[in-house]
């Protein structure tokens, strides 16, 4: 049901919807600070400043985007489900556009991270194309993209406000709109990982067969591991996007039941500081610089006192 900003309507709340959004927030807002702290260890250290790493900060500071916009949504509707009522600030629709362009940002992370270790992997001589400057300018346009992409339901008006669910996001049923989402945020990255991914299994298959150096297969198998823990945590965001894209898929046919957004927000919100507890414990100079912190306690000398 979409309304203008200046409307203000009663609504009846149920008492399990406030502890869904509380439950939100406590997601989102831990999933941002992991991601400031991750992001924070990155630029202290020397250690964490690879290219590598240069791509898990990336996706760090796309949850930061992403995570502070649900958690501006989670707070929204709680204030809303609090005062018991349906209301539609001047922020909703831009929090929606934020949102498609948080959720686009993690997953083209991703599939930036899997066509460098591609190349790293299948063009090893091509050094330029795996320097700091062109993964950086990479990461830029993978971010203009993402914004412009998303650009045109700030304009259409396609974002609307959905009273039941106090969220401003495109409406689920079978339209333009939530195709061209669905291609953009979802089926293009994954699409680009699976590829190649199946590219480079082939490829390893063709090293082991083949007489190589001891010292390039381990290099080559250290990269493929790298891979498969991007595809790790891609699996994972698919499974937990398991109740949004069934719904999508319903919308298509009849209506989806009461409440489908919040219940497909709030799997989508838990998933996001799962997802960075799975970045930190796969990102090694990180987790070394934590294993040395839990170790100072235990190497500090202490004076004896006679």
């Amino acid at each position: 049901m979409p309304m203008n900003n200046t409307t203000v309507m009663t609504t009846n709340v149920e008492w399990w919807l406030i502890l869904i959004d509380v439950l939100m927030i406590i997601s989102t807002v831990s999933a941002v600070l992991l991601a400031i702290v991750f992001t924070i260890m990155v630029l202290m250290y020397r250690t964490c400043r690879t290219v590598s790493m240069m791509f898990s900060s990336n996706s760090c500071l796309a949850e930061i985007l992403f995570g502070s916009t649900m958690a501006n949504m989670a707070v929204f509707s709680f204030e809303n489900d609090r005062q018991q009522k349906a209301y539609q600030d001047s922020l909703c629709t831009l929090r929606g556009y934020l949102g498609y362009v948080g959720c686009g940002l993690f997953f083209y992370s991703c599939a930036l991270q899997t066509i460098y270790r591609y190349i790293v992997i299948v063009h090893p001589t091509r050094l330029s194309w795996q320097s700091a400057r062109v993964q950086l300018i990479a990461i830029s346009f993978m971010w203009l993209y993402c914004f412009l992409t998303m650009f045109p339901w700030l304009l259409t008006g396609d974002i609307t406000y959905s009273v039941v669910d106090q969220i401003c996001l495109v409406p689920l049923r079978l339209s333009v709109p939530i195709v061209y989402n669905m291609l953009v945020l979802y089926v293009i990255p994954m699409s680009m990982i699976i590829i190649i991914y199946m590219k480079l299994v082939h490829h390893m298959h063709k090293i082991s067969t083949r007489a190589t150096s001891a010292k390039t297969v381990f290099q080559i198998r250290r990269h493929f591991i790298v891979v498969c823990r991007i595809v790790i945590i891609v699996v994972i965001l698919l499974i937990l996007s398991i109740p949004y894209t069934v719904f999508n898929f319903m919308s298509f046919f009849t209506k989806p039941p009461k409440y489908h957004l919040r219940i497909a927000i709030l799997v989508l919100d838990i998933s996001q500081p799962l997802t960075m507890v799975i970045i930190f414990v796969l990102s090694q100079p990180v987790m070394d610089i934590i294993k040395k912190w839990r170790l100072l306690p235990m190497n500090t000398i202490h004076p004896t006192i006679t």
